[in-house]
């Protein structure tokens, strides 16, 4: 055996709520890698009804990589959300015209940049990404969290806004495993390191 098979929907026999999202999503801007789940109580086509604001037009992206774990009613708000805030006012007159077509010119809202989810990374039940974070491989971000800034590699985050509650190992050992990068293997050896990718000794894997 080496592994489900990345390139199917549904991985699980007579499942239809957790499901590998590569194969889920059609937005050409939401980018995602090789056997990241997405699981939903109700419907997985939820997933991209819960990245608010992504406009076209604006052109950021939400990007994530490999073997990650998203939980039901995830959140992540794109650059579309934002307004003026270091103007008189955060109205977006504009939108409305008739008259205030031009209350942007010469003007652009803020744009924090790409959503970046590493590799390894466990998102909990009704977390909210914000625009422009990146998510260190190996994190975990807690239940009902607001993500505002970006979090460290193998770093447990929770609250609102979310703050690091501890590092998942010492910094000697998160080192080694972001060289090591077990995510990038070739399937076959994921395979056979499995009881090793459970465990707690990382000298298993070097």
């Amino acid at each position: 055996m080496t592994g489900p098979n990345k390139d199917i929907q549904f991985p699980l026999a007579n499942y239809n709520r957790l499901c590998f999202l590569k194969n889920a999503v059609k937005n050409p801007n939401i980018i995602v890698g090789d056997y990241t789940y997405y699981d939903d109580f109700d419907n997985v086509e939820n997933f991209e009804k819960n990245v608010k604001y992504h406009f076209d037009f604006v052109g950021d992206k939400l990007i994530i990589g490999k073997f990650s774990m998203i939980a039901s009613d995830v959140k992540f708000i794109m650059n579309g959300a934002n307004h003026l805030s270091n103007a008189i006012s955060s109205y977006p007159f504009a939108i409305f015209g008739n008259g205030w077509e031009n209350a942007m010119e010469d003007k652009s809202y803020p744009n924090k940049g790409d959503i970046i989810i590493g590799n390894d990374v466990w998102i909990g039940y009704n977390a909210t990404i914000m625009a422009g974070v990146t998510i260190g491989d190996g994190a975990i971000i807690a239940t009902n969290s607001t993500v505002i800034r970006d979090v460290e590699p193998y770093s447990i985050v929770g609250g609102n806004p979310a703050k690091e509650i501890k590092k998942r190992f010492d910094d000697e050992t998160i080192s080694k495993l972001l060289d090591i990068k077990w995510w990038d293997w070739d399937i076959d050896k994921i395979t056979r390191n499995i009881q090793n990718l459970t465990g707690t000794f990382i000298d298993k894997l070097i």
